[in-house]
């Protein structure tokens, strides 16, 4: 029998994982902000309220970590003894600890992140990477099974502080820069060099990405300001060796 699949939350990711998972699951979307019927009915899923997508044996909830805790609130009655909620947010320590403590304790947890979106997923998503965080009831492995053996990701199982402290620098640091070369607003080179190139495609990659996103990655995570103080230190000095030659 298929499984039920409640996705809250269809923004970019959101509508990115539910093209991926509508053929293995009896896939029910909702989002409070946006009418997701016409993705449902492309798709071969169903549109709902939040009783509908949030009584489905499996959960995502795939909103900004700033909004999580109301929508934990939100749910928290409204789940299946039984289900599994996994969250899909760029940060892991606080949203676990989050669900740990307004989930009913009945209710199986795991943290994921998916180390990709709609730009960098828009060929494929098989051998990209998602992290995933056992939390509690464990169903981690399963996760992590289906990941690698459906949908071909590259699966990383780390505590939520391995995660964060590892994507202070992969997420909070390209983010960072990223954000810093937008700025500038470069024009169109003639003659780019390869390095220049790749750096372009970094950019490119994150271009778009929304600023509840970015807020998280610098905000949200424990970690990010060590990383962040390091940097800006680095850049200082450098400056300052320049001014002195």
């Amino acid at each position: 029998m298929t499984q039920s699949f409640g996705i809250i939350g269809v923004g970019a990711f959101g509508a990115l994982a539910a093209r991926h998972l509508s053929p293995f699951f009896d896939l029910v979307l909702h989002d409070a902000a946006k009418d997701v019927a016409p993705l449902a009915q492309q798709i071969g899923a169903r549109a709902g309220d939040l009783r509908a997508a949030a009584s489905c044996d499996i959960v995502m909830l795939a909103v900004p970590v700033q909004k999580l805790r109301q929508v934990l609130a939100d749910i928290a009655n409204l789940l299946k003894p039984t289900a599994l909620v996994v969250d899909v947010c760029s940060v892991k320590i606080k949203p676990v600890a989050a669900m740990l403590e307004l989930l009913p304790p009945t209710v199986a947890i795991v943290g994921t992140h998916p180390l990709f979106g709609p730009q960098s997923g828009k060929n494929g998503i098989a051998g990209l990477n998602i992290a995933v965080c056992e939390a509690r009831g464990g169903r981690g492995a399963e996760v992590a099974r289906f990941c690698a053996e459906k949908l071909g990701l590259r699966v990383s199982q780390v505590t939520p502080e391995e995660h964060d402290r590892e994507a202070a620098y992969v997420q909070g640091l390209t983010h960072m820069l990223a954000k810093i070369i937008v700025s500038l607003d470069l024009p169109d080179m003639r003659m780019p060099t390869r390095t220049y190139e790749l750096m372009q495609q970094m950019v490119e990659m994150i271009r778009y990405d929304s600023d509840d996103l970015f807020r998280a990655i610098q905000r949200e995570n424990p970690f990010s300001g060590e990383v962040k103080d390091a940097f800006f230190t680095a850049a200082r000095k450098l400056e300052e060796d320049l001014v002195r030659e």
